[in-house]
């Protein structure tokens, strides 16, 4: 039986993770922050399922002592970090929050990490570090130039650090460039979240410029099975991989797309474009898919009505 740790476990993409890891007979602990970001009743209300199957620890990454008492209470073969704090726009208010979290916190793990010897360490990136891409489909080759957030630029120093473990202590690492996840228990912050519980209760949209912004959409069972191939893989000892649905959806299809799923009508309330926000996000996932033999099964015709259903059963 493998030990795995999981950082970030209670959240969104985390929670999904640790599931599927413990069906598949691993050991996981879990460490989580449970901060306030978004209600953190929500994260644990996501650890409930396997609260006694799994070891939560609940502690701060950014807490050096912290991670290193708990890499000394366990070996771990590989260390999945998911944890960080996310989002463009927040990093852009409270940068430094980021920097300590994301670069400082990842620091931390790698260290720990390399003192006790641990082979496998898969980093959770975003398809933030592309920024201002001109080229469509993203792929993992193009050229970093742009990154245009405080959020964006921790991933990117992440996958350096990942990059700088594996050349000088040998760790094998796996960096995962995220595009745009979602699914049930997606954070209460995102965009399908949001607009389904909007556009539910009959209350404004907002929606950020003309509509015609693009974003590479994800189901989250598509994300995780790409994040357990990263955690088996054996090829280069490090490496990067986009992880996407490998389709772009605008933002006015994806409100028309979360209007159909509810059988309602949104009420929209025209914004302008916000600082940090990227024209398009698109993942070319050839390599992951010749590599990790990751596939998206499901298009976002089939998972925003998944979504839903996952809402509205939620709310009885």
């Amino acid at each position: 039986m493998i030990n795995v740790l999981v950082t970030g476990g209670a959240g969104f993409i985390g929670s999904h993770t640790v599931e599927r890891l413990l069906a598949q007979g691993a050991n996981v602990t879990v460490l989580d922050e449970f901060n306030d970001y978004y209600d953190p009743a929500i994260k644990r209300a996501n650890v409930a399922p396997f609260q006694h199957h799994a070891r939560i620890v609940e502690g701060d990454l950014r807490d050096r002592a912290t991670v290193d008492r708990l890499f000394a209470e366990g070996t771990f073969d590989t260390v999945i970090h998911l944890a960080a704090r996310a989002g463009v726009r927040p990093s852009i208010e409270d940068p430094a929050l980021y920097l300590a979290t994301n670069i400082n916190g990842t620091f931390h793990l790698l260290e720990a990490a390399k003192a006790t010897g641990v082979p496998r360490f898969v980093f959770a990136s975003s398809s933030s570090v592309y920024g201002i891409n001109k080229k469509v489909p993203f792929a993992e080759t193009d050229r970093i130039e742009q990154t245009i957030s405080p959020y964006a630029m921790t991933k990117m120093a992440g996958e350096q650090m990942c990059s700088n473990y594996t050349n000088l202590y040998g760790i094998r690492s796996v960096c995962l460039r995220f595009f745009t996840v979602y699914g049930p228990r997606q954070r209460p912050d995102l965009a399908i979240s949001k607009f389904t519980r909007l556009i539910d209760l009959g209350l404004p949209v907002p929606r950020y410029g003309d509509g015609s912004t693009a974003r590479d959409y994800t189901f989250i069972e598509d994300i995780v099975d790409g994040i357990l191939a990263a955690a088996r893989y054996q090829g280069d000892l490090f490496d990067i991989f986009n992880l996407g649905g490998s389709q772009t959806t605008t933002l006015a299809g994806l409100i028309a797309a979360v209007e159909t799923a509810l059988g309602k009508t949104a009420l929209i309330q025209d914004l302008p474009l916000q600082p940090g926000d990227v024209p398009i996000t698109y993942a070319d996932v050839a390599k992951a898919q010749r590599l990790l033999g990751y596939t998206p099964h499901t298009p976002i015709q089939e998972g925003i009505p998944k979504y839903v259903q996952w809402y509205q059963q939620r709310q009885k």
